[in-house]
């Protein structure tokens, strides 16, 4: 897997796929091999990242797609996690919990802000560098 992302980052940073782009069409394709392949791994959103990037998706709609498919997936586990957990665990977790919620609002308005002095060219910069970042993790064990 840390291959994989190692790969998709390359092509991020390489001069000669700098303009490769998938058509629209292709989209449902790779939503299924990257939600089949985070599947596998549990990197969901580094491979779909790595996907989404090539999409000829302006900045914001690249960044709200993310966005609602992570949104989308999480409501799912957190289905299936609220059947596994008493009230007690929550209680016991609200600190973590509202630290959590907490982290993602601050986070949402930061990224905001940003986003507006933001280039494609930045985000797909950081992207790549981000997924270098999980490949090394990987590949070395600490994730």
């Amino acid at each position: 897997m840390a291959v994989m992302i190692a790969g998709f980052a390359t092509l991020e940073i390489l001069p000669a796929m700098k303009n490769l782009e998938f058509d629209k069409k292709y989209l449902p394709v790779g939503g299924a091999l990257s939600g089949f392949f985070g599947g596998l791994s549990g990197h969901q959103g580094a491979l779909r990242s790595a996907f989404l990037i090539r999409a000829g998706l302006t900045k914001e709609s690249f960044l709200a797609t993310g966005v609602v498919i992570a949104c989308a997936i999480d409501m799912m586990r957190l289905g299936v996690y609220a059947q596994h957990l008493a009230a007690g665990g929550i209680r016991e977790n609200a600190a973590l919990l509202i630290a959590a919620t907490l982290s993602a609002f601050v986070g949402a308005f930061a990224g905001n802000r940003l986003l507006k002095k933001a280039t494609m060219k930045s985000v797909q910069t950081i992207v790549a560098i981000l997924l270098f970042v999980i490949a090394v993790l990987l590949a070395t064990g600490l994730i």
